[in-house]
């Protein structure tokens, strides 16, 4: 479904774009020649998204246009809809959530930080949805999105606060804020929260990301649960990138195991099978253990290299999901996916009907795709004086910001605090609009 071909070519999409791009117009700079550590140093145990950092370290899209990664994979959700069994659904619901992070594997490029009041609109014909996205506060930090099946068949939507903190050799990224998905036909609610996400490495030697914590997910209609513990990677590697859990009913009776890699895959099979299977693993490895005296030496922050890079499979499972595999170019383009390749793209077409904050016309974000990187730093230096000078004119004034397309609420679901979609985006009428680039 994501795979890197030329997708919905044919009819022109409502926003122009006819025939995707495959690569990025330059490709990215070599970073080693600077070092995080030099900026990083004065801000251990801090909130980052208070420090500016050089545009580097960036990749050449707004956390808005990453955000929108989430929806790589539509076709789980097109699938958990065709299903008439709720636990089938709740699989691919679960799948759909361990693919959302996947594109994160190797991405270690920081994305903008979108300006106050930034949108972003992505309309896929071929994958069957329409996504828009506004950054409704500055401080904290939060972006809200709202996304639609064309054939009003799900919605998606969420708010995330990504909560950056510096731990001397990391920084680790916790995705606070609810995400809802809405299966219409089935008068369903899902709702989750993300794993934390942690880049390592940031002084010295090679960046390398992992996911961990656990992602509860609740069918408000069955009340049944899927709980799945992404694993940290442990002291030799063994669990790096793991993902596994269950599905339960609200007596808490285990329907389904799941189990697999982020970056890989993910599987499902008999909660007893995967029991038995789990013991015998452990067994092994204590074996394994006893037979190598192993040293425990001081814990590193190097890659660990896992047994193998693929999964084992246990005999009687089902295959919920493989990731889609990058581009031959990816490495010279920010470690992107095809689909993160045409989230910036825009021609003529595009620019006459998307509304002037959206971010594909942020000149910073602009420049450094076309690998003018100090055009860039300079427009990203303007840009953050320009949102600093309209926020003390503001208080100045008295004046509060008003969100365009979002308000704040309770979620309808868990009554957590949410930003929901407030309408009337897609009637393309843009009056009095703030000016941001």
């Amino acid at each position: 479904m994501s795979e890197g071909k030329d997708c919905g070519s044919g009819d022109a999409l409502s926003n122009g774009i006819k025939k995707h791009r495959t690569s990025l117009p330059s490709p990215m700079f070599s970073r080693n020649d600077f070092s995080i550590w030099s900026i990083l140093r004065k801000c251990i145990g801090m909130e980052l998204s208070k420090i500016t950092m050089p545009v580097i370290f960036n990749e050449p899209l707004s956390f808005l246009q990453r955000l929108t990664e989430y929806m790589e994979h539509t076709y789980l959700i097109h699938k958990a809809s065709s299903f008439s069994d709720p636990v089938e659904r709740m699989q691919c619901v679960a799948a759909f959530a361990v693919s959302a992070v996947a594109s994160q594997w190797e991405r270690t490029g920081k994305p903008f930080n979108p300006l106050l009041g930034e949108t972003y609109e992505l309309v896929r014909d071929d994958l069957g949805f329409r996504l828009i996205s506004e950054q409704v506060s500055h401080h904290p930090p939060i972006s809200a999105f709202h996304a639609e099946g064309l054939n009003n068949d799900f919605i998606f939507h969420g708010s995330i606060y990504p909560k950056l903190k510096f731990w001397g050799k990391s920084v680790e990224a916790e995705p606070k804020g609810t995400i809802t998905l809405e299966l219409l036909e089935h008068n369903e609610a899902y709702t989750w929260t993300n794993p934390t996400c942690c880049v390592h490495n940031i002084i010295v030697g090679k960046l390398w990301i992992e996911q961990y914590g656990n992602v509860e997910i609740t069918n408000h209609k069955t009340g049944d649960k899927c709980i799945l513990s992404f694993k940290p990677c442990g002291l030799f590697g063994k669990e790096l990138h793991k993902v596994e859990g269950y599905i339960q009913d609200k007596s808490k009776k285990k329907l389904c195991a799941l189990y697999g890699k982020w970056t890989e895959c993910l599987y499902s099979v008999d909660p007893a099978t995967f029991d038995a299977y789990k013991k015998n693993d452990k067994k092994n490895t204590e074996e394994k253990k006893n037979s190598k005296q192993v040293s425990n030496s001081e814990e590193s922050d190097e890659m660990p290299m896992p047994d193998s890079e693929s999964v084992c499979v246990i005999p009687g499972s089902v295959l919920l999901w493989r990731i889609a595999p990058r581009p031959p170019n990816s490495a010279q383009m920010y470690n992107f996916t095809s689909f993160a390749m045409v989230l910036n793209e825009v021609d003529k077409e595009m620019e006459s009907v998307i509304p002037k904050t959206d971010c594909r016309l942020r000149p910073d974000i602009r420049a450094m795709e076309n690998g003018e990187i100090d055009q860039a730093s300079e427009e990203k230096k303007r840009l953050e004086e320009k949102q600093r000078a309209a926020r003390k004119n503001r208080s100045k004034s008295e004046e509060d910001w008003k969100t365009r397309w979002f308000h704040q609420g309770p979620n309808p679901h868990n009554g957590a605090q949410d930003w929901l979609y407030s309408g009337s985006y897609w009637d393309r009428n843009y009056f009095s609009l703030p000016d941001i680039y």
